[in-house]
């Protein structure tokens, strides 16, 4: 049963402050600010990055070139390794600014500090849909791995640094760009499971698996091209010419 409760010193009385038995709210205290920035967050994440490089320095469309996908990884077998390393970082850079508009919404006293991890989610969430489907570009976008892994180094910084050393590994042994994000979302999952790495929260504990099968589904092309063996394969430095 819903209940309404006067609000605290220090809020304005047309704040939304309606709690559950839990004392836990059901709407923000400032639905206005909260929705507006949750709407940032997927125009945040629908910068189309790779498109856009591609069409201001190399006068064409990343998408119809290469895996046709709108992504870092493309852009690095497309446009090479500067354009591919700026696409990376300003996509990471996505998802960590979008998730981290839940802590403005704390800091504005729009929401209570036992809801900022659902906001970051939240806010994170948005940035990846925007990134995969970007209102900027006929929502027609990338897979999403450098936005995520903007959003969870905002959540959980330490777990993610373990899954960027997975994705390291992975890649250098078998070259696939695709199979070491996929492992690396998947290590992600488990590591929820053990207690160094086990949050608070249980949602996160969720979340993470979501995410596995999040990076599985927007890679089944990918899948298919592995099992078939004809998945692009990264160059590296000291690879022979």
């Amino acid at each position: 049963m819903v209940r309404t409760q006067i609000p605290p010193s220090g809020r304005n009385d047309n704040d939304i402050f309606a709690y559950t038995d839990e004392t836990l709210p059901i709407f923000p205290m400032n639905l206005p600010l909260v929705l507006g920035l949750l709407v940032a967050a997927y125009l945040i994440g629908s910068i189309p990055t790779a498109l856009w490089v591609g069409r201001a320095f190399f006068g064409l469309d990343i998408r119809e070139h290469g895996s046709g996908n709108s992504g870092a990884t493309n852009t690095f077998r497309v446009l090479g390794k500067k354009s591919g390393s700026f696409v990376m970082a300003v996509d990471v850079l996505k998802g960590w600014a979008a998730t981290s508009l839940a802590q403005v919404m704390l800091n504005q006293g729009a929401i209570l500090p036992e809801q900022l991890l659902y906001y970051q989610l939240a806010c994170g969430v948005l940035a990846v849909v925007g990134h995969i489907y970007p209102i900027w570009a006929g929502f027609r976008g990338g897979k999403g791995v450098a936005t995520v892994l903007g959003m969870m180094l905002a959540i959980a910084p330490a777990t993610v640094g373990v899954c960027i050393l997975v994705f390291i590994v992975t890649l250098l042994i078998s070259r696939y760009v695709s199979l070491s994000s996929m492992t690396a979302g998947l290590v992600f999952a488990l590591l929820q499971l053990l207690p160094q790495f086990r949050p608070d929260n249980s949602l996160l504990l969720w979340f993470g698996f979501v995410l596995a099968a999040l990076l599985v589904y927007t890679h089944r092309a990918n899948i298919g091209r592995l099992r078939a063996g004809t998945e692009s394969r990264v160059p590296m430095p000291w690879d022979k010419r």
